[in-house]
């Protein structure tokens, strides 16, 4: 695997991550519809902007990394349940082929995050030393987690 760039580390990062305008927004969409997971453009914007924020986190500034990150990873958590409901409340209408599909995704979307999980745990508690190798083995987990929530939409999208 190609390594990763402090760049990516930092789109990597933002991908998952709500601003607090976003949450808001994002509150606001959920009064209106609860089933309804964010744009994948909304999210990639995210993404961005959490990522260029955490890519000048150093070793020093870990715990302010590390509470951005828990951010991201509570908004992926609300994202994926935004979406596991909205494939319940369609599992009526959906083919045997599309709903095996949508739950393949849907598991390879959840070992993902498991993983992501992981590498949280490493960031929180690695030496300074070991601070740039950690951050990139999140975001490579992360961008891991991005392209799975992009074929789970995918293949959820593609039956409605």
């Amino acid at each position: 695997m190609k390594p990763m760039t402090p760049m990516n580390v930092t789109l990597f990062l933002a991908l998952f991550t709500l601003s607090a305008m976003s949450q808001a927004e994002m509150a606001n969409d959920a009064a209106a519809s609860d089933t309804q997971p964010p744009s994948v453009e909304a999210i990639e914007q995210d993404t961005q902007d959490l990522l260029e924020s955490l890519k000048a986190y150093g070793a020093d500034q870990r715990q302010e990394a590390v509470e951005a990150t828990k951010t991201a990873l509570d908004a992926a958590d609300k994202r994926i349940d935004t979406l596991q409901t909205r494939l319940d409340d369609n599992w009526d209408s959906m083919s045997e082929a599309a709903r095996e599909k949508a739950q393949a995704s849907m598991k390879a979307l959840r070992e993902r995050r498991t993983q992501v999980a992981e590498w949280y745990g490493s960031m929180k508690s690695s030496s300074e030393s070991a601070w740039d190798e950690i951050k990139e083995g999140f975001a490579q987990a992360y961008q891991a987690l991005d392209e799975a929530w992009d074929d789970t939409v995918q293949a959820f999208d593609s039956e409605h």
